[in-house]
């Protein structure tokens, strides 16, 4: 059989957050480790933009140059007519693309245009990675929508996930309970993703301090977070929260800072030398609304950093057993996640514990486990021979 050539189709490489980079790191390994011929193919991303991921050089990368805004330089009725223009560009670009390629295997996101994805005419096998719970994904939920608007997106949403559920081989959620929710689809497979952030010292869990990590965005529930720290800060004065991340959020999140008159939060930008950040602290603080997975999570498990997260859907408890390895905070109950938090603060040898079976639980994420399932899955729907992944 010759190289399995698989496409990845994905907004931008130039983006921050968890997809880009779980692309990126996944695109690399199958390439350089398992071998595999692999192209990403980008919407939106110009040529003149860098990845913010470093891109294997044995991944070929495809820029479409298509606009995802350009619609809202003008008025009604001609919005809707560049909308539906850029639309039609973007399927006959993309068709043109995949056929260039010819894969075996395409791959689509669930929140960009999946729908078009599952329905492109080739003979690769399409295969929709949800790196979102389907209930949050094109909802709108945190955007002021009006109410037409809000009713064209919810029979949009219908139609979106109706034409994945007939046209895609397989749908693949991160997690259990976001399998529950695809139900209609052909074939539901749950594979996690992996961090392949390299651990260069585990944490003591001694410093005096909590990290969050993520894009500054309503989805991540910052304001959450604050009120909580407010309650912790009152208590424990002397331990900082720390949190590192960009976004459109950021002034919005500095003025409540500044309005709650919280002195021991600061934020920074994203550095590259994030697991030495892990490494300095003691707790993570997870505060979002919903999430795919969280990778923040299980970074943070990998450095044997105990974390406190909101059980909001799906992500935070396939990661987290409470108790034992951090704490899970009924979804939105605030006051409850400051004493969570207060509880580990208040007891090193409570962070201790749970620092070791960070360490042992996040091997079950373990990058060669989770691409022998991608690749079993890939062979099967190929119905191809399997061999097993070995550690490089």
């Amino acid at each position: 059989m010759h190289n399995m050539k698989i496409a990845y189709i994905i907004g931008s490489l130039a983006t921050q957050g968890g997809t880009s980079r779980i692309v990126t790191e996944k695109a690399h390994y199958f390439a350089t480790v398992v071998g595999y011929d692999v192209t990403i193919i980008t919407c939106y991303q110009r040529e003149d933009q860098a990845n913010t991921f470093i891109l294997s050089e044995d991944v070929k990368q495809i820029n479409l140059e298509i606009s995802s805004d350009s619609q809202y330089k003008y008025k009604y009725p001609k919005r809707l007519w560049v909308k539906r223009r850029n639309e039609i560009l973007l399927r006959r670009k993309l068709t043109d693309a995949v056929r260039q390629v010819d894969p075996d295997i395409l791959i689509g996101i669930a929140q960009l245009k999946a729908d078009v994805v599952s329905k492109i005419k080739c003979r690769a096998k399409k295969v929709i990675e949800c790196h979102e719970a389907r209930s949050y994904t094109l909802s709108g939920v945190g955007m002021n929508l009006s109410f037409l608007s809000r009713i064209y997106r919810s029979i949009y949403r219908f139609k979106y996930f109706r034409t994945i559920e007939r046209n895609a081989d397989v749908v693949c959620p991160l997690t259990e309970g976001d399998k529950n929710l695809w139900k209609k689809a052909k074939r539901v497979e749950v594979i996690p993703n992996f961090s392949l952030m390299p651990v260069l010292s585990y944490s003591d869990c001694t410093a005096k301090r909590v990290i969050a990590v993520g894009r500054l965005a309503w989805e991540k529930g910052y304001s959450r977070l604050i009120r909580a720290w407010k309650i912790v800060s009152t208590r424990h004065p002397d331990w900082r929260l720390d949190i590192f991340g960009e976004g459109d959020m950021e002034g919005a999140i500095r003025l409540l800072i500044k309005s709650n008159n919280i002195k021991n939060i600061s934020i920074h930008k994203l550095t590259h030398d994030i697991s030495q950040e892990y490494a300095n602290s003691s707790i993570c603080a997870v505060s979002s609304y919903f999430e795919g997975f969280s990778l923040v999570l299980l970074e943070a498990q990998k450095h044997g950093v105990p974390s406190v997260a909101f059980d909001c859907p799906f992500g935070p408890r396939s990661i987290i057993n409470d108790a034992y390895n951090g704490f899970l905070v009924e979804n939105g109950d605030i006051s409850l996640f400051a004493e969570r938090v207060c509880r580990l603060i208040e007891s090193q040898e409570l962070r201790k514990q749970f620092s070791q079976a960070c360490i042992e639980h996040a091997k079950v994420f373990d990058v060669h486990i989770v691409i022998q399932k991608w690749k079993d899955l890939f062979e099967d729907i190929l119905d191809a021979p399997v061999k097993q992944v070995t550690p490089s």
